[in-house]
């Protein structure tokens, strides 16, 4: 084997995973940023059978991009489905570094090679924070920020975690770590399932870091945020919370 193939062999494997409904519209920019931020990584676009061609997108994306996969799903299961059947790929494959993503282009993926960088250095879970200091938000209105910082306030008050960001969707998990972590029984969706996972991987003693990041407002679709998601986050981390409480007991 030569010099420059023992070099390449020895280059981490990253995947990232980008989990789109109705995401046309930004799509091929979201993945040529990946692309430009880590180049080596395998992206995974995992498409809930979106009516808005955004699955057919990607095919053709990746018919020209031999490190872009599609995993097309039947139906519109959510986010929390789409990440676990990301997961499910990126076990059985033996990734070295998992990443989360928003598909709308408000995480910036410049940040991933620090993010990595963090995680290849000790750190289990890599979260992209907006409130932590020098995390920010941009063009948000207030009543958005007020509720993603009442939701993290809730959720670390009920779970007693120590993450500042825990609904966050913006991470990166070393694979050894991901592999380790107890993914059964996961049923919530959206903002509860990062919660989730994230007091998951807390509870299960994790090396946790906060990186800082600034959260962009998307540019093109629509919000997938609505009221019935942040009830089922309400009802669930109040549940946990107490569950835990009683347990401790």
């Amino acid at each position: 084997m030569s010099p420059d193939s023992q070099h390449a062999a020895a280059v981490p494997e990253t995947l990232v995973i980008v989990p789109t409904y109705n995401e046309l519209a930004g799509l091929e920019s979201i993945v040529g940023r990946i692309r430009s931020a880590v180049p080596t990584a395998t992206v995974l676009v995992v498409d809930d059978s979106s009516p808005d061609g955004t699955g057919e997108l990607a095919d053709r994306l990746a018919a020209n991009d031999h490190k872009l996969r599609v995993l097309h799903r039947t139906s519109k299961g959510g986010l929390g489905q789409a990440y676990l059947a990301g997961f499910a790929v990126a076990t059985a494959e033996g990734f070295d570094y998992v990443v989360q993503i928003d598909a709308d282009g408000s995480h910036d993926p410049a940040e991933l090679p620090r993010m990595l960088e963090l995680a290849s250095t000790g750190a289990d879970l890599v979260i992209g924070s907006r409130w932590v200091t020098g995390g920010a938000v941009r063009n948000w209105p207030r009543i958005r920020q007020a509720i993603s910082r009442g939701g993290n306030s809730y959720a670390r008050f009920m779970l007693r975690s120590d993450i500042n960001d825990i609904t966050a969707g913006f991470r990166v998990f070393r694979g050894e770590a991901l592999r380790a972590l107890t993914l059964d029984g996961i049923a919530s969706q959206g903002y509860c399932f990062q919660v989730e996972l994230a007091w998951r991987a807390e509870r299960a003693g994790f090396a946790i870091v906060e990186h800082p990041i600034t959260f962009v407002e998307r540019e093109f679709g629509e919000s997938k945020m609505h009221a019935r998601i942040v009830a089922e986050a309400l009802v669930r981390v109040t549940g946990w919370g107490i569950s835990s409480r009683l347990h401790r007991r």
